[in-house]
């Protein structure tokens, strides 16, 4: 049944904000990252996989390449670093709009001659044909890299000949997961990121990067087709906690309005969703707390 079938795994790398959630979800046909325009807003490495007639591509969705600031940025960075280890490819991705940086060419002289690397030049809908020729020229004289294809995450254009260089890297194999899987994430998990993802969104630039998301209850009912769930907003100032629930409220019943209809749509059932904000002063920087909002520093140095 499985003869001349490929199965791997490939690793999407990038500088924060570059597009690779938007891409992650657009290559496996659904939500698997939540995307925000902020930079970082992927924190834990993620699996998206690709079920095919001839293939399976899992693809590991790692937070933005950046420097870390606390110890929530160093988790996150230890995070891409083990989502490079034993992959069979690396898909990198650039913004096509701001070009190649200092930090894609570090990236590619550290790792172009142990594993193949794939680059998508992102947002070529957004851009100048000289713009992409001109960054097509100078990836063009870097050694080490398989394949560069121009594409548009957002409007999910030109990703065949993307997904034809990727599949050209796998090498031959059994599937490694069900066939009908399109992420390893529970439902628990993301319940936390669909909430962060529109707080992200709703609150804009009025809170900094320092928003988590700890669900309290989730609980799918036997007797009728409802799940409840219940969720802290967690922030790390008491001023952000105002801004979250803004004037009368509206702002947390604007976040909860959001996420309860992606919830609904994610679960397949009715949801009530209860949202609570609460100050934990610091927690990026605290080892104890990052844990308990599914940041465990040390457990993933030691893998």
């Amino acid at each position: 049944m499985y003869e001349n079938f490929k199965s791997g795994f490939i690793c999407v790398a990038g500088l924060a904000n570059a597009g690779k959630s938007t891409l992650t979800n657009a290559l496996v046909g659904e939500k698997v990252s939540i995307v925000s325009w902020r930079p970082q807003t992927t924190r834990n490495k993620l699996l998206g996989i690709i079920n095919k007639d001839d293939y399976q591509m899992v693809l590991i969705d790692t937070p933005g390449i950046h420097k870390a600031r606390n110890h929530l940025g160093e988790y996150m960075m230890q995070a891409v670093e083990k989502g490079l280890k034993d992959v069979d490819g690396v898909l990198y991705v650039i913004d096509g709009a701001k070009g190649l940086q200092k930090e894609d060419y570090e990236f590619f002289e550290k790792n172009a001659k142990s594993v193949p690397i794939i680059v998508a030049l992102n947002k070529e809908d957004a851009i100048t044909k000289e713009t992409v020729f001109a960054s097509l020229e100078k990836l063009s004289g870097i050694e080490g890299l398989q394949a560069v294809v121009p594409i548009s995450a957002k409007r999910a254009e030109n990703l065949e000949p993307l997904l034809d260089e990727l599949v050209a890297v796998l090498p031959y194999g059994m599937p490694m997961y069900p066939t009908d899987m399109f992420t390893d994430s529970t439902m628990r998990f993301q319940a936390t990121e669909i909430i962060r993802e529109k707080a992200l969104y709703l609150l804009d630039k009025e809170v900094p990067y320092g928003i988590g998301v700890y669900i309290n209850k989730f609980e799918e009912r036997e007797d009728k087709p409802i799940c409840e769930i219940d969720a802290d907003i967690i922030v790390e100032k008491q001023s952000h906690k105002a801004i979250v629930i803004g004037k009368g409220g509206e702002m947390l019943k604007q976040i909860a309005t959001k996420a309860r209809k992606d919830l609904e749509e994610m679960i397949g059932t009715q949801v009530f969703l209860t949202l609570y904000v609460r100050v934990k002063n610091e927690w990026r920087n605290n080892d104890v707390l990052m844990k308990e909002l599914g940041y465990d520093l040390k457990a993933l140095k030691k893998d």
